[in-house]
């Protein structure tokens, strides 16, 4: 049986960092989207029923789209896409031991966190 997928509502945009105060004040000021609170250092906005998070990425020459996808079943999920030849990334991120997710990246070089969790991050 292969797992349940859906997005997730976490979106990460991954900007290096001679872009990164002018991405932020993009959002926060030009468009005017709502900061998310309570998460500093991290820079967050509510971007309709999703969250877009504004990452300071040292060694990055261009910004970079992440997206989540969220599932109910990280080992299974993990096969079925290794089945599938997806490539796992998790060399990108650190998750930490506890975490239950992965990177993977799409066939056109998206990356992905693959995440059991509700999709909080």
């Amino acid at each position: 049986m292969n797992p349940t997928y859906s997005g997730g509502r976490n979106i990460a945009m991954k900007v290096p960092p001679h872009q990164y105060d002018e991405t932020v004040r993009f959002y926060r000021d030009v468009i005017g989207l709502a900061q998310i609170e309570g998460h500093e250092p991290a820079v967050g906005f509510h971007f309709g029923a999703n969250q877009l998070w504004i990452d300071n990425a040292p060694g990055m020459s261009q910004a970079e789209i992440w997206l989540e996808i969220v599932m109910d079943d990280k080992d299974a999920a993990a096969d079925h896409l290794a089945k599938a030849g997806i490539a796992r990334r998790d060399e990108i991120e650190p998750l930490g031991p506890d975490f239950k997710g992965f990177w993977i990246s799409s066939p056109s070089s998206i990356i992905h966190l693959v995440d059991e969790k509700t999709g909080a991050w």
